[in-house]
């Protein structure tokens, strides 16, 4: 472990996890590893509120377990000389929340990376076997020495066979043939942002994972169609960590202040919004919004609770910027909803699902694909986030029951715009800035609906208000600035020429 102090509930919890551990056979304590005691499933959850240290203590245990010699595994390539080694494998339920703790230096990947894994081709194999450091140089007709020591070098500075590949100047499509549903068993899940897990989601890691570590904020909403409940809170009372104590900034962090009130039970919305002028009357991180600001709009959607205030935003969105109705403009806004592929494109729905392209992933338009239908797009989050794919996107208007669609595939990946999300999609992400539509929040504080024995508008407040990481905004008028410069992608574009694309067959 590194020199770092922690907090009683914090070192109570590494206690119980690292016991966990070595029950799995992994002793932190001499960096010892060995077979597991017993073939039993283990889960257990850590779970606190924003800035208690759920994700401090995930990453320290993260490095202990490199250092014992856990083999992490990626999800992009896995060598089949290394099956006896004891594994870990760290996840998110989405592409954003794994981009979240990467950022912190933990190699995290999605769910869907580790469920389904690469079919390599057998040649390519050979050189993700020698960057994996398993086996010599290879030599392969078509491939130059200049082309492989760019690879080694792509792998030196970013553990990701696919990016190396691509280095190479390979696409795709020239070294993963396939993705089959994983069949070997792992060691070891730390899944974070668990909250966000369904049942079905839960029963498939644990299928993987025989000792699992669930990290997740009780506090924040329930996935649709769990009746509120989260899947950490069906566990054993002694299988539950709960980290109190929240850790703040030298300087307080007001936007934490904000969420952490909300769980006073004589709290009024009235009374919080009082909460919010002050707050923002005090720091420049807490901002009392009189419009909606539409320069940001592009890349940190407004959160919303209605349907119908999520649509109205985004109509403005483009009508300020001179969208024409029958196509987007580049730079405007994603959201993933879906594969609609039917059952015969197996493969392409996975490839697409395992470039990011799964329900609620954010994505930027970049412009029009080389064959009709297709977009070029920018996968917000993902490791290799320049796709090619075959789209639907689907444009929601006011007072209408079939939203208008500029342009399709007759099938591919289908997307919402994105200038606007509910609440509830936003779980999981992460902005620099957020603006929170308030008259939605005061419309959910009026109908007096509660979830989970909690107001509701409680509830969403604080999930919304912890997907700020620098700065809140509380727009607190029904107004849309106006845009101070045009749509931009020139940032986005700054990628390897080699990046990877994913086109769908001539049929799709």
């Amino acid at each position: 472990m590194s020199d770092l102090i922690y907090s009683d509930d914090q070192a109570s919890a590494h206690d119980a996890v690292t016991q966990m551990l070595r029950q799995a056979g992994v002793n932190l304590d001499d960096a010892l590893l060995m077979p597991p005691k017993s073939s039993t499933e283990q889960v257990m959850a850590v779970t606190g509120k924003a800035g208690s240290g759920k994700t401090l203590l995930l990453a320290e245990l993260y490095r202990a377990l490199e250092v014992a010699g856990v083999e992490i595994v990626s999800g992009d390539f896995e060598s089949r000389k290394k099956k006896d080694k004891r594994t870990l494998a760290i996840l998110a339920p989405t592409n954003k929340a794994a981009s979240v703790l990467r950022l912190r230096g933990v190699p995290a990947t999605t769910i869907h990376r580790i469920l389904y894994t690469p079919v390599y081709d057998p040649e390519y194999e050979r050189i993700a076997e020698w960057l994996a450091g398993n086996g010599e140089r290879p030599d392969i007709e078509g491939l130059t020495d200049i082309a492989l020591d760019r690879a080694a070098a792509f792998y030196a500075g970013n553990k990701s066979i696919p990016g190396a590949l691509a280095a190479a100047g390979l696409r795709g499509s020239d070294f993963i043939t396939g993705w089959k549903r994983r069949e070997e068993p792992l060691d070891i899940g730390f899944v974070d942002e668990s909250s966000m897990l369904d049942d079905k989601q839960f029963e498939d890691l644990k299928e993987i994972f025989p000792t699992l570590l669930l990290f997740g904020d009780p506090a924040q909403l329930a996935p649709v169609g769990q009746s509120g409940t989260m899947v950490f809170e069906k566990l054993p009372e002694n299988r539950v960590c709960n980290l109190n104590r929240i850790f703040r900034q030298e300087a307080d962090n007001p936007i934490l202040d904000l969420a952490h009130a909300l769980a006073d039970p004589d709290l009024t919305f009235e009374a919080f919004e009082r909460m919010v002028e002050d707050a923002s009357k005090r720091d420049d991180r807490v901002v009392w919004g009189q419009r909606v600001e539409v320069d940001l709009m592009a890349r940190s959607p407004v959160l919303v609770w209605r349907n119908a205030t999520r649509i109205r935003l985004i109509n403005a969105f483009r009508r300020v910027h001179g969208a024409p109705e029958d196509a987007l403009l580049e730079g405007e806004p994603l959201i993933c909803d879906g594969i609609e592929l039917p059952l015969k494109h197996r493969k392409k729905r996975l490839d697409l699902e395992a470039r990011g392209l799964i329900k609620g992933a954010q994505v930027i338009y970049l412009g029009a694909g080389r064959k009709p239908g297709f977009s070029r797009l920018h996968v917000m989050g993902a490791e290799d986030p320049q796709v090619s794919a075959a789209s639907i996107v689907k444009i929601e208007k006011p007072d209408e029951e079939e939203p208008f669609i500029p342009f399709a595939a007759r099938m591919g990946a289908t997307f919402l715009h994105g200038a606007a999300v509910t609440i509830h999609k936003a779980q999981g992400s992460q902005w620099d800035t957020v603006q929170v539509f308030a008259p939605d929040l005061y419309a959910a504080a009026r109908m007096g609906r509660s979830e989970a024995g909690q107001p509701l508008w409680k509830r969403l407040a604080y999930v919304a208000i912890t997907r700020a990481q620098e700065r809140l905004i509380w727009v607190v008028r029904n107004r849309l600035s106006k845009p101070s410069h045009g749509l931009q992608v020139d940032d986005l574009k700054k990628v390897p020429a080699a990046a990877l694309t994913l086109d769908a067959p001539e049929e799709i």
